[in-house]
């Protein structure tokens, strides 16, 4: 490998930090917390969009006791502390969506964000450490997590969403790129890119949030979020369990 393709990951994140700084603050749009779909169901208000958040919860907590007893087998042990991030991330994004769509404000907002910072810090944490030997995971899960707190803290105290936005846009640009670099093993690509590719669909299907509920009629675009964003996760949590379980034969 020439060493300055290792580089290329750092580079990468160097100049989005950049771009973002010349861009200057970023504010949270207008009217953010207003969603297409208001209805109230089983006495839940904004029902859609709180309890489509239970798939998280369903894929952290099954991953969680899936592969909780092969955390220390070869597949999973360089990048189980960033892995365990991520899925305990996961059941806390259903608790804090599910909070934040009760009743959508700018103070319930930072009880979403922070689980789902979280979930991107475990991505990093769990996949870079079971790609470069030298990488201590538990230290990088640590560092990650407190970068993860500390986006959010910034944005609820500045209004400022640029370093939660990089934070969120990091596993898209990081891990193809980690994988690419360190020639990961084939399925693992396969299925980070399906999640990846899965995600992307999730975060437009959120930008068109009152176009897809009034094409619809009966799911609005950010429960489509909500749902394709726990399947992009069930995607990773699916490769992790299948990789536990080919070690274990």
């Amino acid at each position: 490998m020439r060493r300055w393709i290792a580089f290329t990951p750092a580079v990468v994140i160097v100049l989005a930090a950049l771009v973002l700084l010349l861009v200057g603050p970023i504010a949270q749009p207008a009217g953010y917390h207003d969603f297409a779909d208001r209805r109230t169901g089983l006495g839940v208000p904004n029902a859609a969009d709180v309890l489509s958040n239970a798939g998280f919860a369903l894929v952290g907590l099954w991953g969680l006791a899936r592969l909780w007893p092969s955390r220390r087998g070869p597949a999973l042990a360089s990048g189980w502390p960033g892995h365990c991030v991520f899925l305990v991330a996961l059941v806390l994004v259903a608790a804090g969506s599910a909070y934040y769509h009760l009743a959508p404000d700018d103070f319930r907002i930072q009880w979403d964000r922070l689980p789902i910072a979280l979930t991107c810090a475990g991505l990093l944490a769990g996949v870079y450490p079971e790609l470069e030997p030298r990488a201590n995971g538990k230290l990088w899960a640590a560092l990650l997590a407190t970068a993860a707190v500390l986006s959010v803290l910034w944005l609820g105290t500045t209004g400022d969403l640029r370093p939660y936005a990089l934070f969120q846009a990091s596993p898209l640009l990081l891990i193809p790129l980690w994988q690419a670099i360190y020639r990961a093993p084939r399925g693992d690509r396969i299925a980070y890119g399906a999640a990846i590719l899965v995600y992307v669909f999730a975060r437009v299907a959120e930008i068109y949030d009152r176009e897809i509920y009034s094409a619809l009629g009966w799911m609005s675009g950010h429960t489509t979020k909500h749902l394709l964003a726990a399947l992009a996760s069930w995607v990773v949590v699916r490769r992790l369990y299948n990789r536990a379980q080919a070690a274990s034969r």
